[in-house]
């Protein structure tokens, strides 16, 4: 298994985050949306220019902006 930003995961590619990196009102705002170490995610897909990127966490879809995705990192196989 490999850690890598959220944003480096492809389509239908499920991994584990492991952390958020992201400090700040940014890192509470991140945390406040669910995305915490522990939980699984799924990346459901990209808008036509990469940004922003779609996941599915705990049941609900979600979108993060790729500068957002940077500082969360994740556990895939």
């Amino acid at each position: 298994m490999s850690v890598i930003n959220l944003r480096q995961m492809k389509r239908n590619q499920t991994g584990v985050i492991t952390s958020v990196k992201a400090q700040g009102e940014m890192g509470r705002r991140i945390r406040d949306m669910g995305i915490v170490p522990g939980k699984k995610v799924t990346i459901q897909g990209r808008a036509p220019l990469y940004d922003p990127v779609a996941l599915r966490i705990m049941d609900f879809t979600l979108t993060l902006r790729n500068n957002e995705a940077d500082y969360i990192q994740v556990e895939v196989e």
